[in-house]
C-alpha cells in the first residue's frame, strides 16, 4: 500500500510542485483542532489508517508550525492505549491549554458501556506524552452520539465541552477542566438554529436549508458565539451558526465551506488566529491512496467579513502562504518538512520521530529557506541504513535545481544503527530558496531512515 502511494506520487509530480495541501503527506491526518501556544501553531488530528474499510483508528498525532508553510511531526503523544476504558474508534479530539497543563479531550468506543465516550487526557507541554486524567471517561451513557468534542474557554474563564451526532450536547467544565458542574445540557435542535431540526422532528417530504450533523468547534468573536459544524449528511460541507450566549439558542448563519470534491465523505474543521492571520481548517481525501476512510489535513488563509461573519472558504491544493523564513542553520528534524514524496515517518523511545521508507526519487521539500548572505560549508546529517546505503542530495528551488551538497550514505550495520555525516557545500547559494533534500540510490530498495540534518 505505501509504495503504491508513492507511486501515485511520481505520477502527480509535476502537479504537486506547487502544492501544500494536504499538510502532511507521510500518513493520513483526519479531524485537525488547531491550538495556538507560544507563538507556535499546533495541530492534534486522527489518524486513518492504511487500507481502512472504516474509521479503524487508533491513535491521535500533533504536528506544529511558526511559518504555516513547514510542519514537525510531533508522532502520536496519545492513543487508544492510553485509556484502559477504550478498545478502538480513536476519532475527532482537540486541546486546550490552562494553568500551564494541556488538556486533550478525546472520543474513543467504551468497554464499560458499549457506546462512544468522552474522555480526557493530560499533559505538561503540547507534544509530550499525554495521560489519562481520570482513569475513567469523563462523560458516557451508552450512547453512540457522543463524539466529537470541541472546548472553548470563554472570556470571564468558564470553560465548555461541547459534541454529539445528531444531538449537540454541553458539559460546564469547572477549572480544573477533568470535572464538570451541573448536569448534560441539549441544545435546542431547531430549524431556526441549524437550518433543519432533528431528524425525527422534520416534515415528510419538505426540503429544509441546512442541518447539524457532527464535529462541532466552539468560538468566539467580537463578542458573538461561533459554533462551527459539520452539516447537511453526506457528503458534508460546513455550516455555522451565531448566539449570544455558548449555549445559544442559536440561530443559523449559512455555509462556509460549500461542498466540493475533496474526495471525502466527511469534513472537520477548525479556526485559529496565528500572527495576524485567520486560517481555517478541515480535511479531504486527496492524499493519494486516500479517501473516505483516508483523509488528510488542509488550511485555508480567509479574512472575516466586516461584521467579522465567516467569508465563503473554498479548498485549494495550494494552501496558505508562508507568513516567515525558514532558518537552516541549526539543527533541523527531518520530520520537519513543507511537502514530501514517498516517505513515512516513525518513532521510538531511542530517538523519536524519524523519516523512513526513503527510496530513490523520494524527497523533502521546506519553503522559503533564508540562507542569507554567506554561503554554509557543510552539510551534516544523521542516517541508518540497513542496505547498501545511498544519497542525499540538496538542492534549491526544484527537485532538479542545482546541487548545493551530496552526502553519501553508506550502509552503517542497521536501520536502528545511526551515524552522523558530514559533506562539503560545492555549490554556494545566498538568499531565500525552497530546498529540496533529494534522496538517490539504487531503484527499489529502502535507502536510509533520516534523524536530523543541519547546514553551517
Amino acid at each position: 500500500m505505501l509504495k503504491k502511494l508513492s507511486i501515485a506520487f511520481l505520477a502527480a509530480a509535476a502537479m504537486t510542485a506547487h502544492a501544500q495541501n494536504p499538510i502532511v503527506q507521510t500518513c493520513y491526518t483526519s479531524d485537525p483542532a488547531p491550538m495556538v501556544h507560544n507563538d507556535r501553531l499546533y495541530v492534534y488530528t486522527g489518524h486513518d489508517e492504511n487500507g481502512a474499510d472504516f474509521f479503524w483508528m487508533q491513535e491521535w498525532r500533533v504536528y506544529s508550525t511558526d511559518d504555516m508553510a513547514n510542519w514537525t511531526d510531533h508522532g502520536s503523544p496519545l492513543a487508544l492505549e492510553s485509556f484502559s476504558w477504550a478498545d478502538d474508534r480513536a476519532w475527532a479530539a482537540q486541546t486546550i491549554e490552562r494553568n500551564g497543563k494541556f488538556y486533550w479531550y478525546i472520543c474513543a468506543h467504551s468497554k464499560i458501556s458499549g457506546g462512544m465516550a468522552i474522555g480526557v487526557a493530560v499533559g505538561d507541554s503540547p507534544t509530550v506524552p499525554f495521560r489519562d486524567a481520570l482513569g475513567k471517561p469523563l462523560f458516557e451513557n451508552g450512547s453512540w452520539d457522543h463524539i466529537d468534542p470541541s472546548v472553548f474557554i470563554d472570556d470571564d474563564g468558564q470553560a465548555w465541552l461541547c459534541w454529539g451526532n445528531p444531538q449537540l450536547y454541553y458539559l460546564k467544565l469547572n477549572e480544573d477542566m477533568i470535572s464538570y458542574e451541573g448536569g448534560l445540557i441539549l441544545a435546542d435542535m431547531t430549524e431556526e438554529a441549524f437550518g433543519a431540526p432533528l431528524m425525527k422532528n422534520r416534515e415528510k417530504g419538505r426540503k429544509y436549508k441546512d442541518s447539524y450533523v457532527e464535529g462541532p468547534w466552539l468560538t468566539k468573536r467580537n463578542g458573538t458565539y461561533q459554533l462551527i459544524y459539520a452539516a447537511g449528511g453526506v457528503p458534508e460541507h460546513i455550516s455555522y451558526s451565531t448566539a449570544s450566549s455558548p449555549t445559544g439558542p442559536w440561530k443559523y448563519a449559512g455555509e462556509i465551506m460549500p461542498l466540493c470534491p475533496t474526495n471525502s465523505f466527511t469534513n472537520h474543521a477548525g479556526v485559529a488566529d496565528y500572527k495576524g492571520h485567520s486560517y481555517f481548517f478541515y480535511h479531504t481525501g486527496k492524499l493519494p491512496g486516500g479517501g473516505g476512510f483516508g483523509r488528510s489535513a488542509a488550511v485555508e488563509e480567509f479574512t472575516y467579513n466586516a461584521d467579522g461573519s465567516f467569508p465563503t472558504i473554498m479548498p485549494t491544493d495550494e494552501g496558505v502562504k508562508p507568513i516567515g523564513t525558514f532558518n537552516p542553520y541549526r539543527r533541523v528534524e527531518a520530520e520537519t518538512m513543507a511537502f514530501s514524496r514517498g516517505l513515512r515517518t516513525e518513532q521510538n523511545c531511542k530517538v523519536g520521530v524519524y523519516v523512513t521508507d526513503a527510496h530513490n526519487g523520494d524527497y523533502i521539500k521546506l519553503r522559503n529557506v533564508d540562507f542569507g548572505t554567506q554561503s554554509p560549508r557543510t552539510f551534516t546529517a544523521r542516517v541508518a541504513s540497513g542496505l547498501r546505503g545511498g544519497a542525499i542530495e540538496v538542492r534549491t528551488d526544484s527537485i532538479k535545481g542545482e546541487m548545493v551538497a551530496r552526502l553519501e550514505v553508506p550502509g552503517t550495520g542497521g536501520w536502528e544503527e545511526w551515524k552522523t555525516l558530514k559533506a562539503e557545500v560545492k555549490s554556494k547559494v545566498g538568499g531565500t530558496h525552497d530546498l529540496y533534500l533529494c534522496f538517490t540510490g539504487r531503484k527499489g530498495p529502502h535507502l536510509m531512515n533520516f534523524d536530523w540534518w543541519r547546514l553551517k
